[in-house]
């Protein structure tokens, strides 16, 4: 898959370049403009319940595929301001944050992986989505994207809403902040220990506390009415 990012990394732009006869995997309103011969076609690719299970997981129930029979060209861009990275597949499975999945090869099965007791409880949903296979994707962000690759033992600590991809090499483990005190009242709630070997990738805003910021200063529907 060929793409060229611009405007990032506040607001990322990702141009994919389609040969003749060749085509990318879109999530269902991600797609921002196409340029020559492009079609597009529309399903759940793998069935109800595949579609059901990576819509648990934060992305759409439908995904959309861009094909071109002469050469074409598919832009895409994500709902929040962030930024948007390229990650080569060769085989290996790449475990990615609810929302951040933009665009992949149609060789990549996007798929929805349940974290059991060691799932995300910052409201960003219980699901990861299990990217796995060989190709390429676009993933995107709320802030600008930092990559990171831990060596084997070794530990980074990330505020779960700062979480983007990471490998499935890499163990994780979902924890309190510090005691209940600081959980609470200090401001950071849920922390991931992630130990490597692997590659991981962070975002530097946090979408929930976005929600959080605007929550507090939106006029009540009290207000409204008075």
């Amino acid at each position: 898959m060929q793409t060229e990012i611009s405007s990032g990394p506040a607001f990322a732009f990702g141009e994919i370049k389609l040969a003749p006869g060749s085509s990318v995997r879109v999530e269902a309103g991600a797609m921002a403009m196409t340029r020559g011969d492009v079609a597009m076609t529309t399903s759940t690719r793998g069935g109800f319940l595949k579609g059901l299970r990576r819509s648990l997981g934060g992305e759409s129930f439908f995904v959309n595929d861009f094909t071109s029979q002469a050469g074409g060209l598919v832009a895409v861009a994500s709902p929040l301001p962030g930024d948007m990275t390229h990650i080569p597949l060769t085989g290996g499975t790449l475990l990615v944050q609810s929302g951040s999945w933009v665009a992949s090869d149609p060789t990549v099965d996007v798929d929805s992986a349940w974290g059991g007791s060691k799932s995300f409880f910052s409201g960003e949903g219980l699901l990861l989505l299990r990217c796995s296979g060989q190709g390429d994707l676009l993933i995107a962000s709320y802030g600008a994207i930092r990559d990171y690759t831990l060596n084997e033992g070794e530990t980074m600590t990330l505020d779960t809403g700062h979480v983007v991809a990471f490998d499935d090499t890499i163990h994780y483990a979902v924890r309190k902040s510090g005691g209940w005190k600081s959980t609470l009242l200090g401001g950071e709630g849920l922390v991931t220990d992630f130990t490597g070997p692997g590659r991981l990738w962070l975002q530097t805003r946090n979408s929930s506390e976005l929600v959080s910021w605007l929550a507090v200063r939106m006029p009540s529907q009290r207000d409204s009415s008075s």
